[in-house]
């Protein structure tokens, strides 16, 4: 095993992927990660996956309120001990002078935020713009395209409702038609989802808007499949990437799309506030900044930065999380998050009364899935695991299924995982709460 003096001079001579500065080390929680990670390297990503061992070194690195169970990391997750403090330090530091120490000594390092984020996903630095959040990435995106009247948006009616918002508001605005089609949970297939948009494409659309995994029960769809349909017939996609980067293992560049957004605060555990938005080259020139931008800045993926005053310190302690993404490793992450979901979910699936709204296959979903009760009111389930256990889910309630949102991370721990699932288990015996 190396030395923590090798592994250091590693990282400054870039042999480590996504490192960050000596200050990301003052705390020995990551070494010992990255040591655990070294001790585990010749075992499979799914033998790990069920090594509590391996994973209580990493529940250790999180400062959590043990006394709730959260299930809900897909909205929001807390970002890992080093992160935090990385943080709290480029806070301070910015406090001392912000005129300086922000705008001199901070600010210009989201370069090197941005080398590292690109290299991470799969992309050319000069196509990753670095934003606030997946809807401001989108919107970007969705705001800044030309369209004209009775030019035709595809998406679905699953898709996140601050884009189809977004969607509307061009309806109103511009007189674009949107067109959303259904599907339904578990689909038949990923064949299924490809097959959907063949066939709702028209000669007058111009955009299709998907989720590389919804928010709602956690499917996946076939990202470049859909894409490479919709480049053959010159129309643009814009693929909402939330949920997706740093949740499972995928390149960016292979997914062949033209605009792809994701929030850092969810799966990556990166500091609330934090995102980017992806551009291909080529439609850098022809996409307008949300806030106006110089026309030196055409071609300039950072037009897309041009948001008035802001913080550095969210966006410079990115490159911690990056750190302690790398030191578990994106495979092995992966693979605990469906293990905790089938935990959970396959001991249910047996119990009369349960209805999972997720695929098991691997390719169609990961660590975010659904679970509803018909028999019992989704919201008062999830308002009675509240106020009753401290179990925190999302009702998910709709007109074609109902049902709650579980979402684990790393740090969540076998024993909260059963808890839930025994609850639900005894509720859906009953029949009520």
């Amino acid at each position: 095993m190396p030395s923590r003096r090798r592994f250091l001079t590693d990282v400054f001579s870039g042999t480590v992927a996504g490192t960050a500065t000596l200050a990301a080390f003052s705390s020995d929680g990551l070494v010992r990660i990255l040591e655990a990670s070294q001790a585990v390297a010749s075992r499979s990503p799914d033998d790990v996956a069920q090594d509590e061992t391996y994973w209580r070194e990493i529940q250790q690195a999180f400062t959590l309120d043990r006394t709730i169970i959260n299930l809900n990391n897909g909205g929001v997750c807390p970002s890992p001990r080093v992160v935090h403090e990385a943080f709290k330090r480029y806070l301070d530091i910015t406090n001392q002078a912000p005129v300086y120490h922000m705008w001199q000594i901070l600010e210009p390092n989201v370069e090197t935020v941005r080398r590292r984020l690109a290299a991470t996903f799969g992309c050319d630095a000069e196509e990753m713009a670095i934003t606030r959040n997946a809807s401001e990435a989108l919107q970007i995106a969705q705001l800044g395209m030309d369209l004209k009247p009775g030019d035709e948006v595809l998406t679905t009616d699953q898709d996140y409702g601050r884009m189809l918002t977004t969607w509307e508001q061009r309806v109103r605005r511009d007189g674009i038609k949107l067109t959303k089609v259904s599907f339904p949970v578990p689909p038949p297939s990923m064949d299924f989802l490809l097959q959907m948009f063949e066939r709702a494409i028209t000669p007058r659309t111009r955009v299709i808007h998907f989720c590389h995994i919804t928010n709602l029960t956690g499917q996946i769809f076939p990202v470049r499949d859909i894409c490479r349909v919709a480049r053959a017939r010159g129309i643009k996609t814009i693929v909402d990437g939330a949920h997706a980067f740093a949740h499972f293992p995928y390149v960016g560049r292979e997914l062949e799309c033209d605009y792809y957004g994701t929030s850092l605060h969810k799966w990556l555990t990166a500091p609330v506030g934090t995102g980017f938005l992806y551009v291909r080259r080529e439609n850098i020139a022809g996409l307008w900044p949300m806030q106006p931008a110089a026309a030196s800045q055409a071609n300039d993926i950072r037009k897309f930065e041009e948001v008035g005053t802001h913080p550095a310190a969210n966006h410079n302690a990115i490159a911690e999380a990056l750190v302690f993404l790398h030191g578990i490793g994106i495979e092995r992450k992966a693979a605990r998050l469906r293990y905790l979901k089938n935990r959970w979910a396959r001991r249910l699936e047996t119990v009369p009364g349960v209805r999972i709204h997720t695929p098991f296959d691997p390719a169609q979903s990961c660590g975010l899935a659904n679970v509803g009760i018909p028999a019992v009111d989704c919201g008062k389930l999830g308002e009675h695991l509240w106020t009753k256990y401290k179990i925190i889910v999302v009702p998910i309630i709709r007109d074609d299924y109902k049902g709650l949102r579980v979402t684990p991370n790393v740090y969540t721990t076998l024993d909260e995982i059963d808890t839930f699932a025994q609850i639900v288990e005894d509720i859906a015996k009953k029949g009520t709460i």
